[in-house]
């Protein structure tokens, strides 16, 4: 599938693990956070690269629920809470979780497929480049994380997060992956 890269704004082939360069040592502040957070996306699709359905819907260990897919689908609803809720004040939902089903992102059926869980995906991170485009980095957001909750939060500090939601995230992915097919690899 391909994947969306910041520097382009055009569709690229998912990249093999020589593909995701870091971000230069010298960048600027603004480039190095959305570098890394570009780079953790990145290697979050490359862990999920050539696998079936069937195996990007296989659980870890019982009784986890915690799959390749379910992983893909959590980051999407993150991506659209952080950039969209949060930061910009567009609190539109979210696609896979539910006050009945708060995991529903980790719940997978036969029916749920990588397409749409990627589209759903990469449709989230190009929302989160329009709006973050719209803020410099100690803007603060718009949004409420939680309808009771009076903080708000900079971009720098939402780039960060995410940077190291996916850190967390891609370490779990790893191990799946490990786990499915013996690839491994940072």
């Amino acid at each position: 599938m391909p994947i969306m890269t910041a520097a382009s704004q055009v569709p690229a082939e998912t990249p093999a693990p020589d593909d995701r360069l870091s971000p230069a040592l010298d960048a600027g502040e603004r480039a190095m956070l959305e570098g890394w957070l570009d780079y953790h996306r990145r290697t979050l699709a490359w862990k999920c690269e050539d696998l079936t359905d069937e195996q990007l819907r296989t659980a870890s260990v019982p009784p986890s629920d915690l799959s390749l897919m379910g992983l893909v689908r959590h980051m999407t609803d993150v991506e659209r809470a952080w950039f969209r809720k949060v930061l910009a004040g567009d609190d539109q939902g979210w696609i896979y979780w539910t006050d009945e089903d708060p995991d529903g992102d980790l719940h997978l059926t036969e029916a749920d497929t990588w397409k749409d869980a990627y589209a759903a995906w990469q449709t989230e991170i190009e929302t989160a480049r329009t709006n973050a485009a719209r803020f410099e980095l100690d803007d603060l957001s718009i949004g409420r994380r939680r309808p009771h909750d009076e903080r708000r939060y900079s971009l720098r500090w939402i780039y960060t997060h995410m940077i190291e939601e996916y850190a967390r995230h891609n370490g779990h992915a790893d191990l799946l992956r490990e786990r499915i097919d013996g690839r491994t690899g940072e």
